[in-house]
């Protein structure tokens, strides 16, 4: 049976990538982009098939108005991908509050207009699947991407709490946790703040730590990706690509070891 889809960010990258796919197999694809004119060519190509939606996740209103005109045109919804975003690279002191809030509004609070847009609908139908893009930086950290990695450990917190609240409703809760990979994140789509000099020698060391092998081919994820999509029990952490799973489970063991050091302190602080 065909899916309805809805997935934002559809413009580039991983949303392009995983939208095309849906089409190719036979599912229904509401596609959110800034630009429309970017998703021209899926349009062309598959017509009906795809709803373009404008739209900036920034924008609260529009982000239900998306949602809506995407359940009239298809009639339900039975996945949201929430995959719009993009890095911001520099130290926390670099920060300035216009990026520091432009990171979290799009990457934390678009995510959050498009879960409440789109529950009471999955409610409703008594099924849905919501599929957060949230990032193995959202488990873990880098340096110089303090507010991207604050970002994504907003949506994990907010994911996790959302799949206890929902799942009696039927609604499951996804999150895709990538490790890096070869799109228009670190690229195009990226932002950096204005260098202070003394912070340079950890920017070179992280840069340098990359290895071709460290990024991940985008176009590989399909079947990962279609493969959550369709399973029954999804998993509500998914770690996507082959760097994020041993980085993460080693960050988590030195995590348990220091909470197992501190046990004693911590527990007389309990007062009783």
């Amino acid at each position: 049976m065909e899916k309805i889809i809805l997935i934002t960010g559809a413009s580039r990258g991983f949303g392009k990538i995983w939208a095309k796919a849906l089409l190719e197999r036979g599912d229904k694809v509401a596609a959110t982009a800034r630009n429309l004119e970017s998703l021209t060519d899926l349009v062309e190509q598959y017509g009906d098939a795809i709803l373009p939606i404008q739209l900036d996740v920034n924008d609260r209103a529009a982000c239900f108005a998306a949602v809506d005109k995407a359940k009239e045109y298809f009639g339900r919804i039975d996945v949201l991908i929430n995959n719009a975003g993009f890095g911001l690279f520099g130290a926390i002191e670099e920060t300035t509050e216009q990026q520091a809030r432009a990171q979290m509004e799009t990457n934390f609070f678009g995510v959050l207009w498009m879960t409440q847009a789109v529950v009471p609908i999955l409610r409703e139908q008594k099924s849905g699947h919501i599929i957060q893009v949230s990032s193995f930086l959202g488990l873990v950290t880098l340096p110089v991407l303090g507010l991207y990695n604050a970002s994504k450990y907003a949506v994990n917190g907010l994911s996790e709490t959302l799949a206890t609240e929902i799942k009696s409703f039927g609604i499951n809760v996804s999150l895709i946790e990538p490790n890096g990979f070869s799109t228009d994140w670190s690229g195009a789509s990226a932002f950096q703040t204005e260098p202070n000099e003394i912070y340079a020698p950890i920017k070179k060391a992280f840069a340098e730590g990359a290895t071709p092998d460290t990024w991940g081919k985008p176009e590989a994820t399909t079947a990962a990706v279609l493969q959550l999509i369709d399973s029954e029990n999804p998993p509500l952490h998914f770690l996507l690509g082959k760097m994020a799973y041993p980085g993460v489970k080693q960050v988590y063991a030195d995590r348990l070891a220091e909470f197992e050091q501190w046990k004693e302190v911590a527990a007389d602080a309990h007062g009783h």
